[in-house]
């Protein structure tokens, strides 16, 4: 995609949030969340990440360590962009695991049955602690069965798509890298970037499941198609926190001497 067309899709994005919004299914917020503020939140998230489109060149090309003259024009002269290190199926199960059991989807879980909760979504399953445990069943069991589908494909199509932090600078560069990184994956020894059907299709596993396995009957591929939506940019916030506070040299919780169980393997030092 030329930088032109990047421009064009820049422009029609920031002049039409609306369309956007209604094309990615955000017509109705009101059935899942309770409340409309949700609405411009999401929306805003994605008018940032495809007005990033631009910018994809320049942090996907530093992120890896593809060998092609793109790559090479993209990066600073004295810039050293790191080998390409494919994990091992060890490291791959291992972030499989964090990813499906680990603290943070139990978290975040845990958050969403709050809000749900909170606004009585949905109704059938009433309040309290019957109620709760209903809805953080639901979220969880999304969340595993969306993780567990980007596994297993990412094997299948004989992609890595696990998050590389961007060695790229500024807020900006690493923010659109993080977004942009949501439906990319590396393949190959060379680690080259490639659209990631995995990753497209996980979040909307999960819904899908979720709709057609214990929500009410009333629910259909609408609600689905819309809850996949929402689970896609919470992929989208994960990468954002892996690049700025979960993990790397320069990242929040190694600044505080953390550990942390999920990780790629390392690309190389960020500038």
């Amino acid at each position: 995609m030329t930088t032109a067309m990047h421009m064009r899709i820049r422009r029609w994005v920031r002049d039409h949030p609306s369309e956007v919004a209604n094309g990615l299914g955000f017509r109705s917020i009101k059935p899942v969340f309770g409340t409309k503020i949700h609405a411009a939140t999401r929306i805003m998230l994605i008018v940032t990440f495809l007005t990033g489109l631009p910018l994809m060149a320049g942090s996907q090309a530093l992120s890896g360590a593809e060998a092609t003259s793109n790559t090479l024009a993209s990066a600073p002269s004295s810039q050293i962009v790191p080998a390409y290190s494919r994990p091992t199926e060890k490291t791959r199960f291992r972030n499989y695991a964090f990813d499906a059991f680990g603290p943070y989807p139990i978290v975040a879980s845990g958050l969403a049955a709050g809000i749900n909760q909170l606004n009585n979504t949905p109704p059938e399953w009433h309040q309290g602690a019957e109620g709760f445990g209903k809805r953080f069943g639901s979220d969880f069991g999304i969340a595993f069965t969306s993780t567990t589908t980007r596994y297993a494909l990412s094997k299948a199509f004989h992609e890595d798509t696990l998050y590389y932090q961007c060695i790229c600078q500024g807020f900006i560069p690493r923010l659109s890298h993080a977004a942009l990184s949501t439906l990319a994956a590396r393949r190959g020894n060379d680690g080259h970037s490639v659209f990631s059907v995995p990753a497209l299709i996980a979040p909307y596993a999960g819904s899908m499941t979720a709709v057609y396995g214990w929500y009410p009957d009333r629910y259909g591929a609408k609600d689905a198609f819309r809850m996949g939506n929402y689970s896609l940019l919470e992929s989208v916030a994960g990468n954002i926190g892996l690049e700025f506070f979960f993990s790397g040299p320069h990242s929040l919780l190694a600044h505080m001497h953390l550990s942390n169980a999920h990780g790629s393997p390392d690309p190389g030092p960020n500038p």
